[in-house]
């Protein structure tokens, strides 16, 4: 990922998501974790959804 710039600034923006659930109980089942698996592969892409899966197998 490159530099970004607009008129009076240059910046390199990285995000680090990290998904800590206070209870270790299905929440997201169904419908919801459906659509939530459809807007993570909207939003960051390929990689993430590739990490998602890999995480789900390993449960």
């Amino acid at each position: 990922m490159g530099y970004r710039s607009t008129n009076k600034t240059v910046y390199a923006a990285k995000y680090h998501i990290i998904w800590c659930p206070k209870y270790r109980r299905r929440v997201l089942v169904g419908a919801v974790e459906d659509r939530l698996n459809q807007l993570i592969v909207e939003v960051t892409g390929e990689l993430v959804r590739r990490y998602v899966e890999n995480q789900k197998t390993a449960a």
